[in-house]
Formats: structure tokens, sequence, C-alpha cells
């Protein structure tokens, strides 16, 4: 056998991921707060880019999104032709770019000046600065929301506890009165109070509470300390400030050495459970896409223009300097920050209309919710609208992260309306994984004592309505549910 050399040719295909598609790729799963903070570094290193001034004597330039089409730019100002009819509503979606006026952010509510077991609590009396605060002090939102990717695997769920953290004020209460949110989302109130109550659960104990007794009630019963005497002190604070404590004694039916220690246990607790963290000293969510109803029905969709950065490559400032250049280093210098400054340009175009076809779709696919709430979610993952819009799921998946949409039902992310689906027995059509888990709740909820819903008899009953699903499927979602098994539940049932 001799070794010898020889050449060869060979024709092949393979993707090569240029340092340009690379970070049109990070530009796409960038927040717009991420994205202009980039482009004011890309403005800072290319003499050839600047941030758009509005001056009207500046018209050789390429820019993107200034609210009218330049050279080189795509006007999505007007309605497209690609509408189609809503599935309910029998309206158009129409899909623009010029910003609104209303958001629909939810305004928290705010309570009293200090704490005294008798009114509610804020943080008005922090002696600290806000940037104190930001340096020594996580984010609750952040804290929260840690939680709920954890704690809640159904998107509808975390749709409910993602528009509650709006309505948190900076001691960490909910509103007294919830029924208009609830409205606003399509709620039932069952399944929205089940919601409150599991995020009552959450760290820092007593967050959530829509009172200072149902704060204190929520830290007792974290340390297991919530008794029968202490319910009722718990439920008598005015006459704690009143000190009318003979009245307390009989009520609670203690002596004196107890109401003391009980007294002396409360003042322990943490009447303002947020003040651990801060307050969200940046501003609330802006969100990337708006979205309103027709008066005719169907739905306009709408990039927050607002949002994004307005970065022109100046033209005639290049061609300048470009005829002074007599380097070949300066002209080659000159030439690549030019293709760079365009580059940059047509990317934050493309992430824009990518983002904008993206939620588009989503709309359309979740008309059902926009009309009716969150009980009607639809099963959507994320293959659905990459073939809808002729786009690798990878696509979609990086556009629906850290991008929000804002509806007349609130600001969700829209990674939020992905969820997974069951087929039906019918065979006609599909349901969604939390819609099942959510039918399993009430179908707990509503059994009886005498007839205790097994794993089993809950699968039965779901094939009954039309849902094909197995009983080691139904204990997966009560176990994630943290609901007791049906032997559990016939205990404590009987205790009760």
């Amino acid at each position: 056998m001799s070794l010898s050399q020889r050449l060869d040719l060979r024709q092949s295909q393979t993707l090569v991921m240029t340092p340009q598609l690379q970070q049109a790729i990070k530009l796409l799963q960038m927040s717009n707060q991420e994205l202009t903070d980039f482009v004011s570094t890309e403005i800072e290193l290319n003499p050839l880019l600047e941030q758009d001034d509005d001056r009207p004597d500046e018209v050789d330039k390429r820019d993107i999104f200034a609210g009218s089409a330049g050279p080189g730019t795509e006007n999505l100002t007007s309605s497209t032709p690609e509408t189609e009819p809503s599935p309910l509503s029998g309206g158009e979606i129409e899909i623009a770019e010029a910003p609104i006026e209303d958001t629909w952010i939810h305004d928290g509510m705010g309570g009293d000046e200090a704490f005294s077991p008798s009114h509610h609590p804020t943080q008005g009396d922090d002696e600290f600065s806000a940037a104190q605060n930001v340096a020594e002090k996580p984010s609750l939102r952040e804290h929260i929301m840690e939680q709920i990717h954890v704690d809640m695997a159904n998107p509808t769920d975390r749709i409910i506890a993602v528009s509650l953290i709006e309505l948190l004020d900076d001691a960490g209460y909910l509103p007294a009165e919830l029924d208009l949110v609830r409205t606003q989302l399509g709620a039932a109130p069952e399944h929205f109070e089940h919601v409150v109550r599991q995020m009552q659960n959450f760290d820092p104990p007593g967050i959530f509470a829509r009172s200072l007794q149902e704060c204190l009630t929520l830290q007792l019963r974290d340390k297991n300390h919530l008794d029968p005497a202490m319910e009722t002190l718990l439920g008598n604070l005015d006459l704690i400030a009143r000190r009318e404590h003979k009245t307390l004694m009989k009520l609670c039916g203690v002596d004196a050495e107890d109401l003391a220690d009980m007294i002396a246990e409360i003042r322990q607790l943490d009447p303002k459970p947020a003040q651990a963290f801060t307050a969200d000293v940046a501003p609330p969510i802006v969100p990337d896409v708006m979205l309103k109803p027709l008066p005719g029905g169907g739905w306009h969709v709408e990039l927050n223009t607002d949002t994004l950065p307005r970065v022109l490559a100046n033209n005639r400032y290049y061609a300048q300097v470009q005829a002074s250049a007599h380097k070949k280093t300066d002209r080659d210098y000159l030439s690549e920050r030019w293709q760079h400054a365009n580059w940059l340009v047509k990317a934050i175009q493309q992430r824009a209309t990518t983002i904008l076809k993206v939620a588009t779709e989503i709309v359309r696919q979740q008309d059902v919710f926009f009309v009716h709430g969150v009980q009607h979610l639809k099963p959507l993952i994320l293959r659905d609208i990459a073939a809808a819009v002729e786009m690798h799921e990878s696509t979609v998946s990086r556009v629906t992260q850290n991008k929000f949409i804002a509806t007349p039902r609130g600001i969700f992310e829209l990674k939020y309306f992905f969820t997974t689906a069951l087929n039906r027995a019918d065979g006609e059509a599909t349901v969604s994984s939390e819609s099942v888990r959510d039918r399993i709740r009430h179908l707990i909820e509503e059994e009886q004592t005498s007839k205790i819903l097994s794993d089993d008899d809950l699968a039965e009953a779901l094939s009954k309505e039309g849902i094909d699903i197995a009983r080691r499927t139904v204990a997966k979602y009560r176990e994630a549910m943290k609901i007791p098994s049906s032997a559990q539940r016939r205990r404590d049932k009987r205790v009760i």
C-alpha cells in the first residue's frame, strides 16, 4: 500500500453562521429596552449612525420606524391585505404600525401611611432612597415571577397571576375588590379565587393579601401558629388598637397572660411583606404590540413604535467623509462602517416586521380568548405559528421571549399563549391541557362528600365530555395542581 497525494473536487451544502447572522438572531430575542441599549452603543462606535432627531432638513438618510417610510424601509402604517375573518367576531385583523394611546395597564391601589392594627399599610414611611433599595434589595417582580414559572404549569393560571402582580401596592397588598380585573380577564370566580389563594402561598409570607387581617393570617398560617383563638384576635384588630383587652380575653377565651403573648406575636409579624424587596423602580411593562377591537368586529394589531429605537444611517455625512479620505485604510474603514450601519437598520426593521407578523398570527389563533376570556385559551404550540407565518420554530420562540402585547384584557407576554393540546374523542378538535386541568379542578371542587371522585372516575367523566385522557394523565395533572388523592380528600372531609 502506497501513500500519495491527490486533488479532488467535492460539492456540499453547509449552513454558515456569519457574525452578522448571529447578531441578527440576538437582536430578535432582545427586549425593546435591550435593543435600545444596544443601538446606543452602536451609535457611539459607528460615526455613520445617529439617533433620529426629527429634523426635516435631513432627508438623505435611511431611517427605520420613524412614523413614515423613508428610503429602504417598508411602510406598515396602513392596513395590509393579509386580513382574515375573526372566527367569532366576524371582523378583520388589521395590521398597522402607528402607536395608539390606550395600553390597558392596570393601576395598583395604595394604602394608608403607617402600620397600626386598624388600617392598611404602605411603604410611605421608608427612610431609604430608591437608589439604596435597588442596590441592596432584589426585585419583588422578579422574585414572584420565578415562583410563577416554577409552581404554575397552567398558562391560564399564569396569565391571571401576571395580572395580579400589576395590582400589588408598595406593601404587597391586592385591592379588596378584584371583580373588575376578573371580569376583564373573563375568568370564572372560583378559578380566579383559586389562583389568588395559590399566590398567597408564595414567598414572602403575607404577600397578595387583601387586608391587614388576611396578611397577618397568612403569616401565622405559614408558621403553623394559627389557632381558633388567634383567628378571633385577628378578626378584632380594632379592639387591640383601642386596648380593650377585657373584651378580647372574653372573645378569645384566654387569660391576660395568653392575650399578651398573642399580641406580642402579632407585633412581630411583618405588616408590609413587600418591603423586603425593591419596588419596581423601572417603569411598568411597556408593550411591544398593541391590540384593540375594531368598531365593526375583529382586531387592530400594531407595533408600539414609541418603544422602538429610531436609528439613522447618514448618507450625506458618509459621502462627505468618503470624498476626503485619501488613504486606503481610511476608505476601507468607512466602507465597513457604512455596510454595518445599513445592516443594522435593515436588521431592526426585519426584527419589527417579524414581531408584528408573529403577534398577528397569535391574535388570529387565540381570538376566542380575547373575545371570551382565559377560560377559552386554545391549545397552541410553536409549530402552529411557525407553519402559519412560514418561519422556523426557533425564530418564533425567540420572537415571543420578553415581548409583550397590550390587549383589552391586560398586558401579556406572547409566550403565555402557548400550551399543549389533547385530542378529543370525536377526533374533530383538540382541547387545551390547561382547560383539562381546569375541568379536573372543577369536578373535584363540586364532588360530594359521599362520593369522592377517584382518578378513574375523573377520567371517565372527562371521556363523557369528549376528552380522551388516561387515568395516569389525570393523576399527573392532579398532582401538578397539588390536589390530594381521593383517599386523602375523603379523610379530610370526614374530619370537617
